[in-house]
């Protein structure tokens, strides 16, 4: 059977820190009130003119660099965003351009936070229905351009950044200690729509419109879909939750992180967090969380990995894979 693996990963960053002191000139919050009920400290946003895609190709260049492959190699581009440079075309396709791809198929996944995850399950179908030998996946968002700086419950967070990863299909027996993405489990309900979703749209408002949240229910929801998601993807590779060596999970919160992780047993120790130093970038957190995991030697190859993300719609899901 074919199975898609990792061969190379690469994150971007705006160079603009903002820090919760700053943010609090903007609205009646404090740094205390801040680290407090989310555990966010600082975020990365997007200048003047700095767009999505900007971010996602420095991203792609770093993964591609990482793999030690060329460009050219790249059968199928994937950006997941909810933040594109424009209504159309697919920000993906301005990746492709400016990475000089002249083959091919490039386009956007829009899952907001779970975007990822969702376009991890194309790629990886694509892969493994033979349609693609290699794949650019991209997790991409400039977040900032869509807060509502006068609403403090939902501008301090979320950040700016983008992750990307490399992934190329090979060969196995299909043991699950062979590398690769080993299931993906994807799910939405769109009755949730008005606890998280943005206030505009082309056909709606003409407008970007603001994110708009109910947080205490995105709470109580996240906790319940994501330890759902973890343990459908653990029973379908047929491994306990206990085996898995490292969690990488969308970077929303440090509460929902805590409180996921209590109500599964998971040490964590072995939850991956980087939200104190990002914030929560949308499409983004997973790839970036993963890369800084990878990066700073913590998941190490033949680690069962267990990637996972709720996002407005609600959508919902994780991946587990063989690093």
């Amino acid at each position: 059977m074919i199975r898609s693996r990792v061969i190379g990963i690469g994150a971007s960053l705006p160079d603009n820190i903002v820090t919760n002191d700053e943010i609090a000139k903007l609205v009646d919050t404090s740094d205390e009130w801040i680290r407090d009920r989310t555990g966010i400290r600082e975020r990365r946003i997007v200048t003047q003119g700095q767009k999505t895609s900007d971010l996602a190709l420095a991203a792609s260049r770093a993964a591609l660099l990482d793999a030690g492959i060329d460009a050219g190699e790249i059968d199928v581009v994937i950006c997941c965003t909810t933040t594109p440079d424009e209504t159309f075309p697919a920000t993906a396709t301005q990746v492709q351009a400016r990475l000089g791809m002249t083959r091919g198929a490039a386009f956007d996944v829009q899952a907001v936070c779970s975007g990822f995850i969702f376009g991890l399950s194309v790629a990886d179908n694509f892969i493994r229905g033979g349609q693609a030998g290699t794949v650019l996946l991209i997790g991409a968002e400039s977040m900032s351009r869509l807060l509502d700086w006068t609403d403090r419950s939902t501008c301090v967070l979320f950040g700016d950044g983008a992750g990307a990863i490399v992934l190329q299909g090979y060969e196995v027996r299909g043991d699950n200690s062979e590398p690769g993405v080993l299931n993906t489990k994807i799910f939405s309900d769109g009755r949730m729509h008005d606890m998280l979703y943005v206030d505009g749209g082309p056909s709606s408002t003409r407008t970007t419109g603001h994110l708009r949240m109910q947080g205490k229910e995105v709470f109580r929801h996240a906790v319940t879909n994501i330890a759902a998601a973890i343990t459908a993807s653990a029973d379908a590779a047929g491994v306990k939750v206990s085996d898995i060596d490292w969690f990488v999970p969308h970077q929303a919160n440090q509460r929902i992180l805590d409180g996921t992780a209590r109500k599964l047993g998971i040490d964590p120790e072995r939850v991956i967090s980087t939200v104190a130093i990002h914030g929560n970038t949308s499409a983004a957190s997973v790839p970036l969380a993963l890369a800084t995991a990878v990066q700073d030697g913590r998941i190490k190859r033949g680690n069962l990995v267990l990637l996972e993300a709720m996002g407005g719609g609600f959508t919902w899901g994780a991946a587990l894979l063989r690093w």
